[in-house]
């Protein structure tokens, strides 16, 4: 074996031989580098939310995941580890008459629980009751019969059925669940004693005695590898459901140094070196020769260890900038090698691209191995181009979302920069709104008028995350239909986050560049370059406006040359008292008038050009959930004026190209 192969192999093999499977860590606040969000949770100022902080009562579920996958059972020895867990949370309610749910701790095999809202507490789908596997601590708020409960201030022991083993009523230690106040949890399980108890207190001391203590093996529940994470849920309750801390560790798990010699019943055990009695004098030489050795054998290991680090630092140096980057991505989406990327693609064919987005063209890739599909973004070979591709790269990684583009896994290999998204089947969304103007008379329109509405709702709640929801605000600044792809149920998931701005939210991201989709920028932005949540309201606005009326925003007028903008055209029947008259006439009459007239309303109310009268995205999503009252919208479009014009015409700013109108100019 050459000396470099050795030395790594001897490196990993004495690390190996004297490290434990026992793990710990602690999470005094909470960042998205560590956790996967899913169904309604967020995350802000450190601390999880569960479930949707709303005024009025709702329905909502969510799930928070450690990233990293957690060893409870070595298939060496067969044993499984003792666990112990601590960790503070809340449970509010504005409203303390609509109690419901509760939350949960809970350990799956599945890195991707999310359950029913309800009574379901989030862990798993009402009509796929035994589908999720799961050993989970309830902290339940309201009484369901269907699932046994006791009463509605409980916590109980569940494994693979919300039907608790055991239950604890938390009231014996005089602790309200609902209280709202905070309280912190500590769960321990002892495999050697097969028991698991569970303390609660106000206080961070430890009470002596447990709110709940379950005789149970849980061997057989706890897989070699589990994901850890919480989950809550509501069913008409404005109940809000927070997790302030954490803090986890195994133990239990013997060395494997001590495995190998099963006289050693300890880790502390004490290696002695047996004593070799002395022959005779002539032996002083092989004494001599043995402390030469053994001085100059840890010499060399040390000098050849030195050699390699030196080797190793020089490599990683001419690296840095790309291993920075992934050290940004490792805790989230998996890395691809080129060689699979490429076969998945036959060679980035182009029989198999599929379209092209703002910083790179996509292919449809097939992997043979797994049988599965997924689209490939390869970027163009431009500076520019690159940065704006690793920034995409660096912001979606972080977020999770039912209605973005779920990020696979990622490739920086030969110069190029490759991104694997979920495949979108129904493709996006400008294509399915055209395609009878693309191919006419070929086929129904696909988009029903439930389709339709489902996406500016999904759209609404996808920016609501972004923009207030996450650690960091996230501005997209380029939402237009064409960045919004379809899901075989035609959910839609927003993507391209090449030209997003990643920001606090007490800051505002000011461009030298002026980027988008002329037709969706607001008129401010297009004045100074200045990107606000506000700018990415007036997009919305935009798109759900072309969703409602099956127009483009800017048109050419049938017949003529003359160019309509979608918002003058629907603010012009909306003056008229005639708003519906603006809604798609491919739909054909089939849809809810009601639920029409409000998008259309939502629509032009983002698309004001005043932003301070533009509602917020969390706004919006509350009105089309019927939880809040519309935005009143004047009859006649508001006028605004700058200090200042721009020192171009709209025909130096706007290109036309395959009929979009793509515009970037330097703001003044």
């Amino acid at each position: 074996m050459p000396p470099r192969k050795l030395l790594v192999f001897s490196i990993i093999f004495f690390f190996f031989h004297s490290s434990a499977h026992n793990v710990s860590f602690d999470f005094p606040s909470f960042s998205l580098r560590n956790f996967t969000l899913l169904g309604d949770s967020y995350l802000r100022n450190g601390v999880l939310g569960l479930t949707r902080e709303l005024g009025v009562p709702s329905s909502s579920a969510g799930t928070v995941i450690y990233n990293n996958p957690v060893r409870f059972h070595d298939p060496e020895t067969n044993s499984t580890a003792s666990f112990s867990t601590k960790f503070s949370f809340s449970i509010t309610n504005i409203n303390p008459d609509s109690s419901g749910d509760g939350l949960s701790f809970f350990l799956s095999p599945e890195n991707r629980t999310l359950g029913s809202p309800g009574g379901y507490l989030g862990l798993v789908n009402s009509s796929q009751l035994t589908q999720n596997k799961f050993v989970a601590i309830e902290f339940d708020t309201r009484m369901d019969p269907h699932f046994e409960d006791p009463n509605d201030n409980h916590v109980g022991l569940d494994v693979e059925s919300l039907i608790s083993i055991k239950t604890g009523d938390v009231m014996l230690q005089e602790i309200s669940l609902k209280s709202g106040n905070a309280i912190t949890a500590w769960i321990d399980y002892k495999k050697d004693q097969e028991k698991l108890k569970i303390f609660l207190s106000y206080s961070n001391l430890k009470p002596d005695n447990p709110v709940l203590s379950v005789d149970i093996d849980l061997s057989k529940y706890l897989k070699e590898n589990m994901y850890l994470g919480f989950s809550a849920s509501t069913e008409g309750s404005t109940e809000l459901h927070l997790i302030e801390n954490w803090s986890f560790s195994t133990y239990g798990f013997l060395k494997l140094r001590s495995r190998l010699n099963p006289h050693n019943v300890s880790d502390n055990t004490v290696m002695m070196t047996p004593m070799i009695p002395a022959r005779n004098s002539s032996s002083n030489d092989h004494k001599r020769l043995g402390l030469g050795l053994g001085i100059a054998g840890p010499a060399f290991f040390l000098v050849v260890l030195v050699v390699f680090g030196y080797v190793s630092l020089r490599k990683w140096k001419s690296f840095k900038t790309q291993k920075s980057f992934k050290s940004d991505v490792l805790a989230g989406p998996r890395e691809f090698t080129y060689r699979e990327l490429k076969l998945a693609t036959k060679g980035f064919h182009s029989s198999r691209i599929i379209g092209h987005g703002a910083f790179g063209t996509v292919y449809k890739a097939f992997f043979d191995g797994s049988g599965t599909i997924a689209a490939v973004k390869r970027s163009r070979h431009s500076h520019e181009g690159k940065i704006e591709f690793l920034a995409e790269l660096s912001i979606i990684a972080c977020l999770r979302h039912k209605n973005l583009a779920q990020l696979q896994g990622w490739c920086v290999e030969k110069g190029e920069l490759l991104l694997v998204y979920d495949y979108m089947p129904n493709g996006s969304l400008d294509k399915l709104l055209y395609q009878e103007q693309q191919q006419p008379g070929k086929g129904e329109n696909v988009l029903s008028w439930s389709h339709r509405h489902n996406i500016a709702v999904g759209l609404a709640s996808v920016l609501t995350y972004l923009h207030q929801e996450c650690e960091q605000q996230v501005i997209h600044r380029d939402i237009k239909t064409g960045n919004v792809l379809l899901d075989g149920n035609f959910n839609p998931r927003l993507g391209d986050f090449g030209l997003a701005k990643l920001m606090d939210h007490d800051k505002s991201p000011v461009s030298t560049l002026t980027a988008g989709t002329m037709g969706y920028l607001a008129p401010e932005y297009l004045q100074y370059g200045k990107a606000t949540e506000k700018t990415d309201v007036f997009s919305y606005g935009v798109v759900i406006l072309e969703v409602a009326c099956g127009r483009r925003p800017i048109e050419r007028e049938t017949g003529g040359q003359k160019m309509v903008n979608l918002v003058d055209w629907v603010w012009g029947w909306h003056s008229e008292g005639k708003i519906i008259e603006a809604a798609d006439k491919r739909l054909v009459g089939e849809f809810r008038e009601e639920e029409m007239r409000k998008l259309l309303l939502v629509g032009l109310s983002c698309a004001n050009p005043d932003s301070a009268e533009r509602p917020s995205m969390r706004r919006v999503l509350q009105i089309l959930n019927n939880e809040a009252e519309p935005v009143a919208v004047p009859r006649l479009k508001p006028s605004i004026t700058f200090s200042c014009g721009l020192p171009l015409t709209l025909d130096d700013i706007v290109s036309d190209d395959d009929d979009e109108y793509e515009i970037k100019i330097t703001s003044v």
